[in-house]
Order: C-alpha cells, then sequence, then structure tokens
C-alpha cells in the first residue's frame, strides 16, 4: 500500500459494496476495519492520521494522490460546467484586501464563529481571538493527548470540540470569555448506564469491543441543529447527542469508508459525505425517533471532503478530491437531491465550503480561496481568488459585514499555520446580504 503525501485529506477507495444502515443497539455490522493508518508525510501535520481502506487494491486506487497527474483540470466531464457569467455581466466590480494574519503557531486543523469571538484550532490547541479587532483573548484544550481537534459546534453556550482521540469535549464559556472544560462525550454517566448490558457493546477489532455509544476513531465533523448534537467520524459512523443532558441516542453505520463532514437541515435532514466517495442522506418520518437512509448521492470519483447548505437547504454544494465543487439542488421529491452542475477552477483537492446568502466560498489543497455568485437560472460566477498561503487552506469562516458596507468578511485557515482574514468588497451586494448571516465549516 502506497504511502498519500497529499496533504490534510483524507483518501478514498472505491468499495463495491453498499452500506447499510444499524441503529442502536448495534449489531456485529459495526465492526470496524483493523487496518493499519497512514501518517501524512508533512512535518507539520505529523499528529494527524488519514484512514486507509483494506479491501481495495492498489490498482483501484482513486485517492487524493493520483491528482496529482497529469490529468486534465476538466474533471468530471460527464458533469456540465454551471460557470456561465462574469463579474461584468452581474455589473459588480471585486476588491479584497488581507486585514489581518494570526499565527497560532502550528498547522490550522478548523476555525468557527461563535457571536463575536473567532475560534482557531491549530493541533491540539484553540485560540480563541475577538472578531472587532483579532486580539487573542483565551486558549485552551493544551493538552496534547487528545490529539489534533477536527472540528468545533456551538449549543447552549457551549463549546463542542471534536479530537483525534475520538472524544468529544464540551466547554462552557464564563462570563470574563474563558473556556472551562465541563464534560466528555460520552459521559461518564452515560457509560455507567450502559456498561453492563452485553447488547451494548459493539466489536471494533477482533479481539477489542466497545460501547456503541463510543465513536472508534477520530471525530472528523460536527454540526448543531435543533437541540442535537451531529457527529461523524473515520469509524464510518454517525452519532446523535441531546445537547441539554449529553446524552447519546443513536448510532447509524452511515458510510463504508471514513466520513469526512456532516451537513444538517433545518428540517432535521442530515447529509453525510465520505471516502467511499459518495454523500448520503439520513431523515426521521413523522413519529419516528431513528434516523433511515433516505437518498445516496453519487457522482465524485474520489473522497468527498466537504459539504455546504443553501440556508433554505434547497442547494446542496460537495467538495472532493477531484477538484469539482458538485451543485446538488432539490428536486419534487422532499428529501431527494439531483446533480446540476459543477464548479470548477481549483486545481486541487477541495477541502472546505461555506455558504452565506448567494455566495459560496471553496479552499482547496491549491492554496487558495474561490469566491463563487449564484445568479439567475442556477448559474454561478466566480467573483475572485483570494492567493497568499503558501500551504492547503483547510477550513474557512464567511460572515457578512454591515449592509451599508458592502461587503463580506472571509477567514482562511491553512496548515501553513496562519489564518488571514480578509475583506472583500463587492458592489451591488446590499439587497442580497444580511449582518446577521455567520456560516463556517472544518
Amino acid at each position: 500500500m502506497k504511502v498519500i503525501s497529499w496533504i490534510g485529506t483524507i483518501s478514498a477507495l472505491p468499495r463495491s459494496s453498499t452500506a447499510t444502515e444499524a441503529t442502536i443497539p448495534l449489531s456485529n455490522e459495526h465492526i470496524q476495519s483493523s487496518s493499519p493508518k497512514l501518517l501524512l508525510s508533512d512535518p507539520c501535520c505529523s499528529l494527524s492520521e488519514i484512514p486507509s481502506s483494506s479491501t481495495a487494491s492498489q490498482s483501484q486506487d482513486t485517492s487524493c494522490s493520483t491528482l496529482q497527474s497529469n490529468l486534465s483540470l476538466l474533471t468530471l466531464p460527464s458533469v456540465p460546467s454551471l460557470q456561465k457569467i462574469s463579474p461584468e455581466s452581474l455589473q459588480v466590480s471585486v476588491s479584497h484586501l488581507c486585514v489581518s494574519s494570526l499565527k497560532p503557531n502550528t498547522c490550522i486543523g478548523c476555525l468557527a464563529v461563535s457571536g463575536d469571538l473567532l475560534y482557531v484550532a491549530s493541533g491540539s490547541e484553540i485560540n480563541v481571538y475577538s472578531l472587532t479587532n483579532y486580539a487573542h483573548i483565551d486558549a485552551f484544550n493544551g493538552n496534547s493527548s487528545s490529539g489534533s481537534v477536527k472540528s468545533l459546534a456551538f449549543s447552549e453556550g457551549k463549546a463542542f470540540t471534536a479530537h483525534q482521540d475520538s472524544k468529544i469535549r464540551v466547554w462552557q464559556l464564563t462570563p470574563t470569555k474563558r473556556h472551562q472544560h465541563v464534560a466528555t462525550l460520552p459521559t461518564v454517566k452515560d457509560r455507567v448506564r450502559r456498561f453492563v448490558l452485553p447488547k451494548n457493546y459493539v466489536r471494533v477489532r477482533r479481539h477489542k469491543k466497545r460501547l456503541w455509544i463510543e465513536h472508534a476513531d477520530a471525530v472528523s465533523g460536527l454540526a448543531v441543529r435543533n437541540g442535537l448534537i451531529y457527529s461523524v467520524s473515520w469509524d464510518k459512523c454517525l452519532k446523535v447527542w441531546r445537547a441539554s443532558d449529553l446524552r447519546c441516542l443513536e448510532s447509524v453505520k452511515a458510510h463504508e469508508d471514513a466520513i469526512n463532514a456532516v451537513a444538517v437541515s433545518v428540517d432535521g435532514t442530515v447529509y453525510t459525505a465520505g471516502a467511499d466517495r459518495r454523500i448520503r442522506v439520513w431523515g426521521r418520518t413523522s413519529g419516528e425517533r431513528r434516523h433511515t437512509l433516505i437518498a445516496t448521492l453519487e457522482k465524485h470519483k474520489s473522497a468527498v471532503n466537504a459539504l455546504a447548505l443553501t440556508s433554505d437547504a434547497s442547494v446542496l454544494f460537495s467538495g472532493a478530491c477531484d477538484r469539482s465543487i458538485l451543485v446538488w439542488e432539490r428536486e419534487d421529491s422532499a428529501h431527494h437531491m439531483a446533480v446540476t452542475g459543477a464548479l470548477r477552477g481549483h486545481t486541487g483537492a477541495i477541502l472546505c465550503l461555506v455558504n452565506i446568502s448567494d455566495f459560496l466560498v471553496s479552499g482547496s489543497s491549491d492554496r487558495t480561496v474561490r469566491i463563487w455568485r449564484r445568479g439567475r437560472d442556477s448559474r454561478f460566477c466566480c467573483l475572485t481568488v483570494l492567493e497568499g498561503h503558501e500551504r492547503p487552506v483547510k477550513s474557512l469562516v464567511a460572515l457578512s459585514d454591515s449592509v451599508s458596507s458592502g461587503s463580506i468578511s472571509v477567514c482562511s485557515g491553512s496548515l501553513d499555520g496562519e489564518t488571514k482574514v480578509w475583506q472583500v468588497l463587492i458592489s451591488n451586494l446590499r439587497s442580497s446580504l444580511s449582518s446577521s448571516d455567520t456560516e463556517f465549516v472544518d
């Protein structure tokens, strides 16, 4: 098995089998692969691991490393391009300026925003900055044994952090804007409730079992919606937690390979993206307590790394190692999405996406950030390209400034250890932006 040198992405090896969902109590279908993991060769991210598949042959390898070959830039040729308009046709002028640069010392794992605070996870430590003057306010979770921080989410005054060591940690924001560790998921109380009964255990390796409420590998993504916390992991599972008492409610075997991203719509529909090249859609019918598989979206040719939803959940964006951003739109069916086209321009794997109003922001291993705007008839325009990072762009935050200023702010975190804050000025923007819109990705 060859070592993958592609930075900050998860390899995707093709699988022929179809995933089946398993809800609590879990059966032995929950068994995880015992194959070794490949370490990233990049010294900046030596503490991060990427999962490897144990069933696909080397000849079938469609990992990100193969994207360095001399393939045509026009990936997924069967998918039509949606880039049919230019900034001139939109009658807008675009300019951008890097207004601040933050350097927490090591490669950036993820960014997030809560209120007027910017959270920057670098390695195992999380640094907090003020969005008004970018002053450093707090640093927490300096314990390197927890591994790198993969994702952040917020609910009911608490911050939730996903870690390499398969744990989710809960932090309470104090009045002085300090962060106090209050719990680790699954909680001790939740473990005690379940450890006695054998049916609550699942086999994760040949001679090792775990409680079904525990993740067995790095927690790669978090999302919060309607009082529930959704976590996905390289162990191929989706878990649902209740924010009020931090209890694990459900576990689903969601993919056939590592899960890289999760997004949840306003109506509770869950989208998961994995290294198996698939996007899966999960939902609960009226009166049901458990999520069931609604649809499987298959079009990407390599690992899917990032997802983003529009505010009304009518459009889904997905980014993968195949260098394309696919645009999915809801069909007549309430839960089904169909691909309408692709956004091309990045020359490396798509690592992060964020949507705000009519704008999509994408970050790539090609070290650039692109800002796209949606026009009429679902056509898109690449407004500008933000350049300046020396390594792949791993995470993004986008938020709108005051309506009268006609600008948006973008924070981009890179494996070069730098977080750049960009101000993007776009004319004729006032009618399409709301100063209250804020979104983030990991």
